[in-house]
């Protein structure tokens, strides 16, 4: 991303400014063939996410009311909010993918003496597909990002190889 552009994490419609750290997390099944020694990879099935962020400002506590809306923490929100995530789930946008049909399965919000005006949070996200077409949906638009990042100047570059090696050889 180009230097002074604070673009967020998406996570639904919340959109998270100050992420410390994002870890995806992608796990593939193996399958023995007739019971030997064999093995293939047969398909990827789990795909986590977990984000570290620091809600700050005055609206830090409804960023922290969205978030738990859309982990369906209570009887009320998931009465409101379930209707609305019954064909696709979270979708989470971010500098390294596009993933769709994303469910919280863990929130984690600290707030300490040092850090009065702010509130940390750890969230965790399991991708739970709903259906064949957003799992497509989301490879595709996952591709998007991958193809459009090349069209985007970075701000920092890899050193050239011939510094690396000290000039031309």
């Amino acid at each position: 991303m180009p230097a002074g552009v604070n673009v967020p994490v998406l996570i639904g419609a919340v959109p998270l400014f100050t992420v410390t750290s994002l870890t995806l997390n992608e796990g593939y099944a193996v399958a023995r063939i007739a019971g030997g020694r064999l093995a293939q990879l047969v398909s990827p099935n789990t795909r986590t996410i977990n984000v570290e962020a620091t809600l700050v400002g005055t609206t830090r506590l409804v960023v922290k009311k969205g978030l738990e809306a859309m982990a369906l923490t209570s009887r009320a929100m998931a009465g409101a909010t379930a209707p609305l995530m019954k064909s696709t789930g979270l979708p989470v946008v971010c500098g390294m993918t596009v993933s769709l049909d994303m469910q919280i399965t863990g929130l984690r919000f600290t707030q300490s003496n040092q850090k009065r005006d702010a509130v940390d949070v750890s969230i965790t996200l399991e991708q739970v597909p709903r259906s064949s077409v957003t799992a497509i949906l989301g490879e595709v638009l996952d591709i998007a990002l991958a193809a459009g990042t090349l069209a985007i100047p970075a701000a920092s570059e890899m050193v050239p190889l011939e510094r690396q090696l000290g000039g031309t050889l």
